[in-house]
């Protein structure tokens, strides 16, 4: 952090204020202002000048943090002198008011180049701040996603086990969370059970997950579409199985404007693997149904 009281500008604001008043009172009342105190002003005797009283005052105040904000505070005062009323009217008033100008220039100078200097230092520090939280979130985000990654490979492991078709549940929805993504977690509607839903781009998709060591095959398909047929003209489907979909699934799922989106595992590690977001493979695979009609398109056809 810069010390904006340095020992240079301490000086320039005591020749400043040296040069800017000719008059005790004038420079007494000019103190005060600045937040000396009246009992010190008191200390000051007839046969003290103004160079000895400021000298004697400059030791004092720089003893203690309030006295040291009355000196940031007196040269800011000082700096910001347009004319020098009380060099006025004497005979040499024009070298005395140029004397009195160069050293206030002079402080004005110190002093912005110390508010460049500090408002760059802030600048810098912000700047690092945000890079720091970013490399935090990058962090937090990767640790997050490894978290889901070794939890769907333990998953794997029981694979087909009906406890673990509704812990794959709970997983999928945790990677919507993750992906801040919109969605509402398994629900019981007119007795069927519906596997959640998300809600993406303005669409929103009911979801049907399976858990299984055999791939879905037609009837599958037929079920889930009965499920998003009966429900608002715009919503779609995505099924997600994680051992594939047989040819004919695939192709029961196809088909002029269908509203049917299939994904597998390969489609999942792509997420896992931070090679594509959640959000863009739902898009890439709905932009080529749209194109194509077809339900399924395999990560390695992505282009």
């Amino acid at each position: 952090m810069i010390e904006k009281l340095t020992p240079h500008r301490i000086t320039l604001t005591y020749e400043a204020c040296l040069k800017s008043f000719w008059r005790k009172k004038r420079l007494r009342i000019f103190l005060r202002e600045c937040g000396i105190s009246q009992n010190f002003l008191a200390t000051w005797n007839e046969d003290e000048s103004k160079r000895e009283f400021l000298d004697r005052t400059f030791g004092e105040l720089q003893k203690g943090e309030r006295g040291r904000k009355a000196l940031l505070k007196m040269g800011v005062h000082l700096s910001e002198q347009e004319s020098f009323p009380d060099l006025e009217h004497w005979e040499d008033s024009k070298e005395k008011i140029q004397e009195a100008s160069t050293a206030v220039s002079r402080l004005q100078t110190y002093i912005r180049k110390q508010e460049e200097e500090l408002a760059s230092l802030e600048d810098r520090e912000k700047t690092q701040k945000r890079f720091q939280e970013r490399q935090a979130e990058i962090k937090r985000a990767k640790t997050d996603l490894e978290k889901l990654s070794s939890s769907l490979n333990d998953l794997a492991k029981r694979l087909g086990s009906q406890q673990a078709g509704y812990d794959f549940q709970t997983w999928f929805y945790d990677l919507l969370d993750y992906s801040e993504i919109v969605n509402r977690r398994p629900y019981t509607h007119e007795g069927r059970q519906i596997d959640g839903s998300l809600t993406h781009g303005g669409t929103t998709y009911l979801v049907e997950l399976k858990f299984t060591a055999e791939q879905a095959g037609a009837t599958d398909i037929d079920s889930f579409l009965k499920k998003v047929n009966d429900k608002a003209d715009n919503t779609m489907g995505i099924m997600i199985s994680v051992s594939g979909y047989s040819t004919v699934a695939k192709k029961e799922a196809s088909g002029p404007k269908t509203p049917l989106l299939l994904i597998d595992h390969s489609h999942l590690y792509m997420i896992l693997s931070n090679v594509m977001k959640c959000s863009d493979l739902i898009e890439r695979i709905r932009r080529h149904s749209s194109q194509t009609g077809v339900a399924y398109l395999s990560p390695v056809d992505f282009g």
